[in-house]
């Protein structure tokens, strides 16, 4: 077959992969204007989601094969996100998590968003559909795969390579900043359940449900340091 008979997603088979978290991260980093401080939340959903369905790989399956021990590790890793702070309310003070390279603790929005329904509402969406999707996408159907080999469609998803596992729980810890211990239990955690479960439908799973109970606690108890 000719390179001009190829589609795009067999010349670029990380794209679909890649786009909705790099979709994500374009939004972090842009300027937040006051004017768009109640579309902000809404408009990432739909963009991304239609990010998603455009760039979608054709041999990714978005369907849990393992609901209870998924929605079991999601609530688990819930209370590993929140225990530390439970345990100690000065923990994320020291040193370790709060320094100029790991970043502070404090919550990204303003406290005139925090008054409203609409934007808790759609922060809620955005961490329990999206973000879910476009991460476990890249972190562990894409990057554990390409750590081991760069053709990555060579490699079955949940292939263990140490280097690539740990290679990856590293980074996705690194990504949460002052929660970057955690960060790093929970992607050891979740790089164990796709490995047993070989299922990108089951980690995204796991991904939504324990960022749909933390939003839940966020809003709830007024943890907004958790919406960073």
């Amino acid at each position: 077959m000719t390179a001009q008979a190829l589609s795009w997603r067999e010349r670029y088979p990380s794209l679909g992969y890649l786009a909705p978290f790099v979709t994500v991260l374009l939004f972090l980093s842009l300027p937040k204007p006051a004017a768009l401080i109640y579309w902000e939340w809404p408009i990432q959903v739909f963009l991304v989601a239609v990010v998603c369905v455009l760039t979608w790989p054709q041999d990714a399956s978005a369907r849990p094969n393992h609901w209870f021990m998924s929605l079991f590790i999601g609530a688990l890793t819930f209370i590993l996100w929140i225990g530390p702070d439970l345990i100690s309310s000065n923990y994320r003070h020291s040193f370790l998590f709060s320094n100029v390279i790991v970043g502070h603790v404090g919550s990204s929005l303003r406290a005139e968003a925090l008054r409203s329904n609409s934007v808790l509402f759609w922060r809620t969406v955005r961490a329990s559909t999206v973000v879910p999707i476009a991460e476990e996408l890249f972190w562990r159907a894409w990057l554990m795969r390409w750590l081991i080999n760069n053709d990555f469609q060579k490699v079955a998803l949940g292939t263990y390579a140490s280097m690539a596992f740990w290679v990856t729980a590293l980074l996705f810890g690194a990504e949460h900043g002052p929660y970057w211990d955690v960060g790093l239990l929970t992607g050891t955690l979740w790089n164990y359940w796709m490995v047993r479960s070989k299922s990108l439908g089951d980690c995204i799973l796991i991904h939504a449900v324990t960022n749909l109970l933390l939003s839940l606690y966020v809003i709830k108890y007024g943890q907004w340091q958790y919406w960073q």
